[in-house]
Order: C-alpha cells, then structure tokens, then sequence
C-alpha cells in the first residue's frame, strides 16, 4: 500500500506529522469484516469453548437484548461467525466459574471479556453522574431500601429482583411507599454502581444478582483499578482489535465512551503503534487502522447477522464501507416500517447482499421469512441459493424442522 493524500489531522484536530497510508475502499471492507471474525472459514466440527473464547477475545463484548424473535441476541454473534453451535458454551462462559464473560454497560447491557472488568469500573465510579434517573434517584431518596437490598444479596444470594421483593414484602413499606420495581431500580443502582454483579440470566431471563466476590474470577479482582485515561486506553485498544479500522466515532460507540476521553486514547495507540491514520478511498474522515489487522486479499463470508451484532454497530461506518443502509425498525410502528420488525442483514462475501425478517415459530416448528430483499445490483438468483442455504443452517441450529415464506419471493425458492 502506497502512501497518498494529503496532511492528516489526529483524533484531537491537530496537525499530524505523517502522511497517511491510502487504502482502497475494498481493502477497508476486507480489514473490517476480518477484524470481526468473518475473515475465515467456520470449524466445520463440533464447536468448542475454545472456538467461544476466540470470538470473546475478537469481539470483547456480545450485546444483550431481551427481545427473542428468532433467538436472544447474545447467542447469535457467535452462530453468524461459527455456524451451528450448542449454546450451554455461551451459558458456561457467563454463568460458571472460570467466568470468561461477565454482564455490566457496554456498548448497551452486554455479556464482556471478563478482564475487561477492571477497565470498566470507572463507569460505576460515575454512577452519580451517568446512572439513569431512576437509579439515582432510589439512590438519593431512599438509601435505606437500597442497604436493605444489599443486605439481603449478600446474605442469600444469588437473587432475582422477584425474590428480593418477596424478602420485603412484610417489612412496614406504607411510610414511602415503595414497590417491585423499587427493588428493581435499587438492583439496578447497586449492578450499576459494582456493589453487586449478575451471576447469569434465569430462564425467564431476569438478571440473578450477586456480590462480586461470589461471580467474578479472583484473578480479574486483585487487578489494580487504572486510571481513567489508561482505563479508556484499554478500552479503546480492545474497540480497534475487533473493528480493524474507523474513526473516531465508531472506537467511542464501541464500549460508548465520550469523544474527548476516546481522542486522547486514540492519540496514545498512535503514539504506541498500535493504531496507525489511513486514509480511505471515498471516504472525507481521516481513519484509524488497528496495525495488526489482517489485510484479507479475499472475503468468503455467508452469515446472518442480528441488528445487534457488532458488526453493524456504528450504522454511518456500515453506510460508507458497504454501502448498507439499515436501521432495526423494532421501535417502529408496522405501517411506517420499510422493511420488517426484526430484520436480519445478510453478509455474502465482502458484502451485504439482503435483509431478512425473520420469526422462529417454534410451537410450528417452523422458521418463517417474513419478508426478504435483495440489495440493489445484486444477482438474485445466487443471494437467493446462498440465503436458503444460510437459513438452513439457522434452522438446524434452532431445532426447526422446516423454512415458509410468507409471501412468494420468485428469488427466494426453498
């Protein structure tokens, strides 16, 4: 790759001293989608916790969502990169000693490389300031349900928010009135602020509190607390492994950190190294590129992704690499939706080539297509043949014994 373009600016706007490597738009796409795992092929085996733990240390942190359409959204990341796979590895990584994930803020409620813990306490150390309102307010107004939560965790947890509350039930309440969701804001200011952490999701997928100690490995405990400058240097380090290249933005929405403290991280993996400007064909932003990126001469990926994998994080990075415009329509009303409720984005080699809505009807026993699209310039007829081979394989995973479409889809033939 051959230096071009002219004087580049760095994370904080000054003049940087170098002139920044060129890369084509192509090469981007590659070093992305690499970056995220798509970059080789799946096992072809029975996956294994060691084939888990390479996806958590590629992507750092798997988004947690409680809708569950087709299957829960943290799950899914390591289907689209693995293939079919049993899903009591993720549960073990989460819920079990040696905890390789623990729950805490991510980019939102995410399932994170457990030694990531030590650089994510300063966001419990800004609790006060950056907690919801609810939380902080339980916190402020009523201390002493919130000790009294604590009491209870330590002595008989680990505790759904449910079972706290009927711990409370009988104690006098009338004076402040407080109720369920009470005790749940008061978990919630405690999980925020590390004083409790969640020892796993029950099967109605409540959080299960605990206190640290109990959850979290002891290895990953007696790490010193960093700085907040070092802390967002981890961070930032860990953002730029797993997305090869992107701007400033796309490093801060990563674990959603602010500009000014992800710059200054930025400027310090460029003076390291460890990150290097680029610039890109097409592209007006001066890019960052992790230097121990894989360059890909080659993308053979066919994967469906949630709207919540962190390959489609940052929707402008997904817009100006790919060319993919998409947005999850969830909170959309039916009648204003372009697409579908729960859209799946369909990665054909260094492309996105569909989007899929998509709907495990289990009591059928049925994967039903809602509604499936093929982007434009793209050949129908093969995005068709690899799109019903990819929803097989989803399928399988999801011990579903057929695929319907809702509509006739004359590129779509099962």
């Amino acid at each position: 790759m051959s230096p071009t373009g002219p004087e580049t600016r760095d994370a904080n706007g000054r003049a940087a001293s170098r002139v920044p490597t060129g890369l084509t738009l192509a090469q981007a796409r590659r070093i992305a989608l690499a970056a995220q795992g798509f970059g080789s092929p799946r096992p072809g085996r029975a996956v294994t916790m060691r084939d888990i733990q390479a996806t958590i240390t590629r992507l750092a942190q798997v988004q947690i969502d409680s809708i569950n359409v087709v299957r829960r959204a943290h799950y899914l990341p390591f289907f689209s990169r693995l293939g079919p796979y049993d899903t009591a590895l993720v549960d073990r990584a989460a819920g079990r000693a040696p905890r390789r994930l623990f729950e805490y803020w991510g980019h939102a409620a995410s399932l994170i490389d457990v030694t990531l813990e030590p650089a994510l306490r300063f966001r419990a150390e800004r609790a006060t300031d950056e907690a919801w309102g609810s939380m902080r307010r339980i916190a402020a107004e009523h201390p002493d349900l919130v000790a009294r939560v604590l009491v209870d965790i330590r002595r008989d947890g680990p505790l759904t928010a449910r079972q706290i509350d009927q711990v409370e039930e009988n104690r006098p309440r009338e004076h402040w009135g407080w109720n369920w969701s009470a005790v749940k804001t008061a978990c919630e200011w405690l999980f925020w602020t590390g004083q409790i952490t969640a020892a796993r999701r029950n099967a109605q997928f409540e959080r299960v509190y605990d206190l640290p100690e109990r959850v979290l490995p002891e290895a990953v405990r007696s790490v010193p607390t960093p700085g907040v400058a070092a802390a967002h240097v981890a961070l930032v380090r860990r953002a730029a492994a797993a997305l090869g290249i992107g701007f400033l933005a796309c490093f801060a929405d990563y674990f959603r950190l602010t500009t000014s403290e992800t710059a200054a991280a930025i400027e310090a993996l460029v003076v390291t190294g460890e990150l290097e400007p680029v610039t890109v064909t097409g592209w007006a932003r001066t890019a960052y590129l992790w230097t121990n990126a894989r360059k890909p001469r080659r993308i053979d990926a066919r994967a469906l992704l949630s709207p919540f994998d962190s390959m489609v994080f940052e929707r402008r990075r997904l817009r100006e690499l790919f060319g993919f415009d998409y947005r999850i329509e969830i909170y959309v009303p039916a009648a204003k939706r372009r697409h579908g409720y729960y859209v799946y984005p369909f990665l054909l080699g260094d492309r996105f080539a569909a989007r899929v809505d998509l709907k495990a009807d289990r009591a059928a026993g049925c994967l039903r297509v809602l509604g499936a699209w093929v982007e434009p310039d793209e050949d129908p007829v093969e995005v068709g043949r690899e799109l019903v081979a990819e929803l097989s394989e989803l399928a399988q995973w999801l011990d579903l014994s057929r695929i319907e479409v809702a509509e006739p889809l004359g590129w779509l033939r099962l």
